[in-house]
């Protein structure tokens, strides 16, 4: 399936309480009411070769999350990943979650640098676009210069796109950066490795639900996972 080129440029396993930690903080930044228009959310990745061996587990983790949306209906997808040298790529925005795992199932990491301000750049101008409702990230390095990426991160804030970056690993000062994309951009942050992984798993499930319907969509669910958030969400305010 084609994909639209990108153009702008520019410690042990974590205890579950972390996880629950970052739930928390999530629900902390959501407001009530439902959306008026369909949610958009860029779902992007890491694909250089130091996370082929947690490839297939980020598959599985994606594709339950779009089937999710899917089912919370009012939610279209983009997915967004670099890999190489100077690849950095972006699906169309599509509400049929298959046609995004299809492209998931395609894609072979190769050795390269990290391109996390490109997909920030890439965010700020699908938002001038269209609204994006928020943007995840799942990676495990970060071997930009940090300033570089203070200015996308800020638009985005400002354009009101929460961005929620997941670490894989421990490494400090890939912590560092990702903690500094949450915060310019009122996001969160959170960490977790395979131990973890069902874990974040029914977090992405959970947001994509928030996403599509807001408030109204977690109390019409049936899921246990959409009314815990919804109840840390309440408890909040």
């Amino acid at each position: 399936m084609p994909n639209d080129q990108v153009t702008n440029r520019g410690e042990s396993a974590p205890a579950t309480s972390e996880l629950d930690s970052f739930l928390q903080e999530i629900t902390q930044l959501a407001s009530g009411g439902s959306p008026s228009t369909r949610g958009r959310l860029i779902f992007s990745l890491d694909a250089t070769a130091s996370r082929e061996w947690a490839w297939d587990t980020a598959c599985k983790l994606q594709a339950e999350m779009f089937r999710e949306a899917a089912s919370a209906g009012g939610l279209d997808l983009q997915l967004v990943y670099y890999r190489g040298l100077d690849e950095c790529k972006a699906s169309k925005w599509v509400s049929d979650p298959a046609r995004l795992g299809k492209i998931m199932s395609t894609i072979m990491c190769r050795s390269g640098e990290t391109q996390i301000g490109r997909i920030l750049e890439h965010a700020v101008k699908e938002t001038r676009l269209l609204p994006v409702s928020a943007l995840v990230f799942v990676g495990d390095a970060f071997e930009e210069e940090a300033d570089t990426i203070v200015p996308a991160a800020h638009e985005l804030g400002r354009l009101g796109v929460r961005v929620f970056m997941f670490q894989e690993g421990n490494d400090q000062k890939v912590e560092s950066a990702f903690r500094t994309i949450a915060q310019y951009t009122h996001g969160a942050y959170g960490r977790f490795d395979q131990g973890s992984a069902k874990q974040l798993g029914e977090l992405l499930k959970a947001v994509a639900v928030f996403a599509a319907g807001g408030i109204t969509a977690l109390e019409t669910s049936k899921n246990t996972n959409d009314k815990l958030l919804l109840g840390l969400i309440k408890s909040s305010r």
